[in-house]
């Protein structure tokens, strides 16, 4: 049964999952690189902030006559502008009610106070969060509690836009997938380069076998790496043992012949001797089924055999040429003239001896039946399977009726006794041909007689 091929090579799938790998690994990596760039971000940011927070505890924390003129004058023009998302404010926390003093930016508005939240503060004592400015910008606030003795206690709170943040986020990821989306695609190509270099071994492997399958060499040549070696050399042992079983089988085909074919000879030359009585001539008759069943089984052996060799290559016109010459010359007495249109170069892909064995019992029956002229030629039509020929055999003979034409493939089978032959040409040819994943049909010839169509594995 013929092994069924993956839809994906060998190759492909290698090269798509490493590819996978690449993009899901750099997908991770500019996630986490995104998530430590954030916090990092903050960190730098909320370090500005804090500066802020120090400068006003540190005026809080100065004399009463120099707090009402130095609070709030941070250095920065963006606190004393309207809604520039820039806040500072002071809440104090023990009076009768609390007490705001904040930046003229929040032009009388509030920011919301993260103690009122539950927001834990962390190790600084600082707590931190994103907010809902005055209007509705989205902010990043520090706030910090402290208590400076007799003068109270207070949250100090300074906030400024998070767009900022986000906008060097934003930048940060666009470079960020600039120079992935380049690695990847470094990454892909050299991923590919790998591959193809990778299993360049196994495709020279391919082609040595190849080679080996089409009779351009014997065995498998070249060099692979060490892990191929051994295939190599398991497959160059197979072939050896291949070609060792043939030759075995050749040789005990052959001795076969010769043990069956003299005692054979003997019976008939002793019944010829014997006269004309029914004797002999029914032990002539049986003799000679025996010789041609022997004769036919014989060859249908050593065409099982030969089938399965590895290598062998047969180039179909000079055989051709010489079948050809030799049933003009047998034909010469009536005329029949000879011809086909193979071009050179077109090759079986089986055993000589099978070719000619095959186009040897069709042109015997062609020339046997012609009127004056047999035609060979190669079908013109493109099969489905490139790897197979079609070789026509036509003659301008009487033919044979639609219903006859399956009849006569049958092993034995004659429709005129009276015509030389023993009915096993026909049959020999569809069993070599069946051996070879090929076929033999009968069919009208354009000529007027019958056209044989031989379909054989080329190269």
């Amino acid at each position: 049964m013929p092994l069924k091929s993956h839809r994906y090579s060998l190759g492909t799938r290698l090269f798509f999952s490493a590819a996978v790998c690449c993009v899901l690994i750099l997908v991770l990596a500019g996630v986490g690189l995104t998530t430590f760039y954030r916090r990092s971000a903050e960190r730098g940011f909320d370090e500005r902030l804090s500066v802020y927070i120090k400068q006003l505890v540190a005026d809080l924390a100065a004399p009463p006559e120099t707090e009402r003129q130095t609070v709030g004058d941070l250095g920065e023009p963006r606190f004393d502008l309207p809604l520039t998302g820039w806040y500072w404010q002071i809440t104090r926390l023990d009076g009768e009610r609390p007490n705001v003093r904040a930046s003229r930016s929040l032009v009388g508005g509030q920011l919301p106070k993260l103690l009122d939240q539950s927001i834990a503060p962390n190790s600084r004592g600082v707590r931190e969060s994103y907010v809902s400015g005055p209007d509705d910008r989205r902010l990043r606030i520090l706030e910090r509690e402290i208590d400076v003795g007799e003068d109270g206690r207070f949250t100090v709170a300074v906030a400024a836009p998070a767009d900022e943040i986000e906008g060097d986020i934003q930048d940060f990821r666009f470079t960020l997938a600039m120079t992935f989306v380049l690695l990847g695609i470094a990454l892909v190509a050299s991923t590919l380069v790998q591959v193809r270099f990778g299993l360049r071994p196994l495709v020279r492997l391919r082609s040595a076998v190849g080679a080996v399958r089409t009779g351009e060499n014997p065995r498998i040549v070249g060099q692979y790496p060490p892990d191929l070696a051994p295939l190599a050399s398991e497959l160059n042992q197979l072939i050896d043992a291949n070609h060792e079983i043939l030759d075995r089988a050749r040789t005990q085909v052959g001795n076969l012949a010769h043990a069956l074919k003299t005692p054979l000879s003997v019976m008939l030359n002793e019944a010829g001797m014997s006269g004309d009585g029914q004797l002999p001539q029914t032990v002539r008759a049986q003799a000679a089924i025996m010789r041609d069943q022997v004769q036919y089984y014989l060859d249908r052996a050593r065409a099982a055999a030969l089938s399965g060799a590895l290598g062998g290559v047969t180039e179909i016109a000079p055989s051709l040429d010489a079948l050809l010459r030799t049933f003009t010359k047998i034909s010469q007495g009536r005329g029949i003239a000879g011809s086909h249109a193979i071009s050179p170069g077109l090759r079986f892909r089986g055993e000589k001896q099978d070719l000619e064995e095959m186009l040897g019992n069709l042109l015997d029956n062609a020339f046997k039946w012609a009127g004056s002229r047999v035609e060979v030629s190669l079908a013109s039509e493109k099969a489905e399977d490139t790897e197979r020929i079609a070789l026509l055999i036509d003659d301008d003979g009487p033919g044979l009726p639609e219903e006859a034409m399956a009849e006569v493939l049958k092993r034995g089978r004659r429709l005129d006794e009276t015509t030389p032959g023993s009915g096993l040409g026909l049959s020999i040819v569809v069993d070599i041909a069946k051996l070879y994943g090929g076929g033999l049909t009968l069919h009208r010839s354009p000529l007027g007689g019958l056209r044989a169509r031989l379909e054989l594995p080329s190269v």
